[in-house]
């Protein structure tokens, strides 16, 4: 593979980085196609002097990605945003863009095309974000239909933003909110009301996939010409729900937090306050994709079938959330 090119863009991301030193191991060239190529630059080492290079593109510009793609034989679509700013909208990133991008592929004569979508892109979805994953799914099977689509669910890891993100609330807050779409609901035993039950089911189900096997799942669908044209669905081992993930992520940083029942229509009102900070904490549609469970259907094409064992979120989360632990203050929690 020593003459082969991978392109890949949004490779600084946090998935990418994963996967750029996966291809490096593997001797492929990589081009890592992104809006900041210095801050890039920490990429570099993860190959040979010259092996990894990133390059500018702009994914909303035909010119930019076309040159970004020439004499690449794999391209990989990494590309995604969590929130709308100005002209990066979700149809301009997710649809457009990833359209772009596979006929610019397509046109270049690359042999294979990999296009990272999200578990639960659904084209009736409520969500926009989740509605322009389906169609970006669609543009880029219209342009390049051997193309093969990935749909991880949560992803965790060490760079996350997710697992990371709660843990660093839980410095400056003593609450964290497990949105319940249930409300506050009686138990009853037998015909008797016996209590109030505060978290109904737990909350959104969801499914965290290790970003280590997504990155190997993209290297396994790129050693099988038999993955072309399909889609995979990635999922972790186990499924969880919202209120078992923040405790899970708690236990693993070593913290007692008291975790607090939130209706959905408060998350809403919280939104649409928090949308407009710099980096959103909740969003509206962010509140509608938590409303919807996030986990693999059954039956459909998934980490088995590409040879991979999941990895469970309880044997990762403590190597890199334990950095959150003080000696000086820590209570194990019950």
């Amino acid at each position: 593979m020593a003459n082969r090119l991978a392109v890949v863009f949004g490779g600084s991301g946090f998935i990418g980085r994963h996967l750029v030193q996966r291809l490096a191991a593997e001797g492929w060239r990589v081009r890592v196609a992104v809006r900041d190529p210095e801050g890039a630059a920490f990429l570099k080492p993860l190959g040979d002097v010259g092996q990894v290079v990133p390059v500018f593109a702009d994914v909303t510009k035909d010119a930019s990605v076309t040159a970004a793609v020439q004499g690449a034989e794999l391209v990989v679509n990494l590309v995604g945003i969590l929130y709308e700013r100005g002209k990066r909208s979700f149809k301009a990133i997710h649809e457009d863009a990833a359209g772009r991008i596979a006929a610019a592929a397509k046109a270049a004569g690359a042999a294979r095309l990999i296009h990272v979508s999200a578990l639960g892109a659904d084209a009736g979805s409520a969500s926009a974000y989740s509605r322009t994953k389906a169609a970006g799914e669609a543009a880029v099977l219209a342009a390049f239909p051997q193309a093969t689509i990935l749909r991880p669910s949560v992803v965790f890891g060490p760079e996350d933003d997710f697992f990371n993100g709660f843990v660093s609330l839980s410095t400056y807050s003593p609450v964290l909110p497990v949105f319940v779409a249930d409300g506050f609901k009686p138990k009853f035993c037998g015909k008797i009301p016996c209590g109030i039950d505060l978290y109904g089911s737990g909350g959104t189900k969801l499914q965290p996939v290790y970003v280590g096997d997504v990155a190997k799942a993209a290297m396994a669908v790129l050693a099988s010409p038999e993955t072309c044209g399909k889609a995979y669905a990635l999922g972790g081992p186990n499924v969880y729900s919202f209120k078992q993930v923040l405790e899970l992520a708690l236990k693993s940083a070593g913290r007692c937090r008291l975790l607090a029942p939130l209706p959905f229509f408060v998350a809403k009102i919280q939104a649409a306050f928090l949308q407009f900070l710099p980096k959103p904490l909740l969003t509206p549609d962010q509140v509608k994709l938590l409303a919807t469970d996030n986990v693999v259907p059954l039956g459909v094409a998934g980490l088995a079938d590409l040879g991979i064992t999941p990895t469970a979120a309880e044997v990762i989360l403590p190597t890199y959330l334990s950095r959150f632990k003080n000696p000086y203050i820590h209570r194990k929690p019950a």
